[in-house]
């Protein structure tokens, strides 16, 4: 029985509440929620729709709808059906059931830093966190562990040691368990490891500092020593955590996505400190865009399976209903939370962080090997070929205005990228600003080491650029006489939006119509974009091959007292080239300014 959309909208309230669209088996495909329940269904049946969406209507036997009091009623009303239901079409997170700390008893003399999960914090001790996963917990315990020797055994087996053990042997403990420690100086290296965990790792730094100097000045070698050695280690924690010294709690949240796939990593920051970040990779399967995207994981995230709220919630692109959302979350939390998407600051840097971190993860799972395959086998279907191809290369040209002109040849396999195989060009004697005359030399460069034997023939020639490109590619086979490779070229759409590119096989007069939902395309689009990245890559690199060459002594601003202070605090001319820009901030002398003539000098 045919859905009858006229009639059901005839009768809808344009009151805020949820709605439920159901298949013929009375199963539940998606559940949203809106401001006016009308005006929202109404959309569903347009025909401006994309094809995914469209697919999902087309099964709708019956839509069920609740109207509530109000929208931010309405959307912890969905939040809680989507966590009951699970509908397919909705966007889904791993609902935990518990959180994991670092815990710290207060019921024993010598405590240790456990790694504990528990829905809320309790009366028995310190809770620290709650981190993002128990990968971060237990990255942060060995981190205080190596640092401050603290004790990570059971209470039964440190009730019952006669001599240290191992742990104590490799320097990670300081045997409390046989008194080689007393209870005063155990409880200081305790607190220091909180203290760390805490976010004030530059304060306990400073404590250790002043430590050493005074088991210097009384000949106390070996200790001023050990004192050293923990304050070096800190050191490199903090250059790893370089948010440690801002202020601030939030949660940054970022999406990564391209065709085929889609990365969001979540940043948890307390007290200004980085705690770690979980990730996933939820499907799609509306072909919604970023900002309805993140709307609907920020909710699920807090409001159907509630976290703990930080002060600021921070998205890569701005939410669809973030004056909806930061009054929920308000309410939620019981204080005012801020949303936003344009941040500055060190607040940017979290966001930056967190779209590494997405874009790492979407790296990832376009990695996967099974998909790869899949991609291989759809792309042998659409261009007609008698068997799987193995080798893919493609070439793109990147330059400044015709400046330092790169073209690059990226390589994939059914393993995905073979960076072994990437190659670089550098175009000499081209006018300024003509990628074709620069495709042709590296074609013809590339080819030449082909047909001699040099170099492994790819079954996919892919020429990013259009007809152009394509003909000049063309000419080059021709003249070369190179025969058994495809000739792809990719023409970005005129919206540059990605599904819409034009290809054409073998010549600019036959264009392969492609769906933009194939995975062949998607496999096109990734080694397409991976050789963009590439190409710019290397010409930055050709480009600013002369800053990097810079030392200290060169670097306006930079006597002989900041010197001192740069390679004292980095321990040397190599941390400070591989040290951020917030890291050299942090140089007693050096302020932010500075930093970034510093950082541009060393790295270009």
């Amino acid at each position: 029985m045919t859905f009858d959309a006229k009639q059901f909208l005839s009768s809808v309230s344009s009151s805020p509440g949820v709605y439920r669209m159901l298949d013929e088996e009375q199963n539940t495909l998606y559940v949203g929620k809106a401001k006016r329940l009308k005006a929202r269904l109404a959309s569903y049946f347009r025909g401006q729709l994309n094809a995914k969406t469209q697919a999902m209507v087309a099964r709708i036997a019956d839509i069920q709808i609740t109207v509530t009091r109000s929208e931010t009623e309405a959307l912890l009303l969905e939040q809680t059906l989507i966590k009951e239901l699970r509908p397919p079409y909705n966007i889904l997170l791993r609902d935990d059931k518990s959180y994991p700390f670092v815990f710290v008893t207060d019921r024993h003399p010598y405590p240790a830093l456990e790694y504990k999960r528990a829905r809320q914090r309790r009366d028995d001790g310190r809770y620290l966190g709650p981190y993002p996963s128990s990968g971060a917990v237990k990255e942060s315990l060995t981190l205080m562990q190596k640092i401050f020797r603290i004790r990570n055994c059971e209470d039964s087996v440190f009730a019952h040691r006669s001599r240290p053990c191992l742990q104590y042997q490799i320097q990670r403990c300081s045997a409390p368990c046989v008194d080689y420690i007393s209870e005063e100086e155990y409880r200081r290296d305790v607190e220091h490891a909180v203290m760390c965990l805490e976010g004030k790792s530059e304060h306990v730094t400073q404590l250790l500092t002043q430590e050493m100097e005074i088991a210097s000045q009384a000949l106390d070698f070996e200790e001023a020593a050990r004192l050293r050695d923990q304050i070096q280690q800190l050191r490199q924690l903090q250059q790893r955590q370089f948010v440690d010294n801002e202020s601030g709690d939030a949660d940054v949240f970022a999406l990564a996505q391209r065709p085929g796939a889609l990365g969001i990593s979540i940043l948890s920051v307390r007290d200004g400190r980085l705690l770690g970040a979980r990730h996933h990779t939820p499907k799609n399967d509306l072909d919604l865009p970023p900002e309805m995207l993140l709307t609907e994981v920020v909710s699920q995230y807090y409001f159907g399976q509630p976290h703990n709220v930080p002060g600021e919630v921070i998205t890569s692109h701005p939410l669809e209903d973030s004056a909806l959302i930061a009054d929920a979350l308000s309410q939620l939390a019981g204080k005012k939370i801020r949303v936003a998407s344009q941040v500055r600051g060190h607040r940017a840097q979290w966001q930056h962080l967190a779209m590494t971190n997405a874009e790492q993860q979407l790296a990832s799972q376009l990695a996967n090997k099974s998909q790869l395959t899949q991609r291989f086998e759809a792309l042998q279907r659409a261009l007609g070929l008698d068997s799987l191809p193995e080798r893919l290369e493609c070439f793109d040209i990147s330059h400044s205005q015709g400046e330092a002109t790169v073209a690059s040849c990226v390589v994939f396999d059914h393993q995905g990228p073979r960076k072994n195989d990437y190659r670089h060009f550098r175009i000499e004697g081209v006018a300024a600003g003509d990628d074709y005359a620069a495709m042709q030399q590296a074609l013809t460069r590339r080819l030449k080491r082909v047909k001699s034997g040099e170099a492994v023939a790819p079954d996919i020639l892919i020429v990013d650029g259009g007809k152009g490109q394509l003909n000049m590619a063309r000419g080059v086979l021709n003249d070369l006489a190179v025969t058994n490779i495809v000739l792809l070229g990719v023409a970005k759409g005129t919206t540059r939006k990605a599904g819409l590119e034009t290809l054409f096989l073998e010549t600019s007069d036959n264009p392969l119509p492609m769906d933009p939902a194939s995975p062949a395309l998607h496999l096109i689009q990734h080694i397409r974009d991976e050789s963009h990245r590439f190409a710019i890559a290397g010409h930055r690199a050709a480009r600013d091959k002369a800053r990097r060459t810079s030392t200290l002594q060169d670097i306006p601003g930079i006597g002989p007292k900041r010197r001192r202070e740069l390679l004292r605090f980095f321990g040397g001319l190599q941390g400070v080239q591989k040290a951020s820009r917030d890291e050299l901030a942090r140089v007693p002398g050096i302020n932010a300014a500075l930093a970034e003539t510093i950082y541009t000098s060393l790295n270009g």
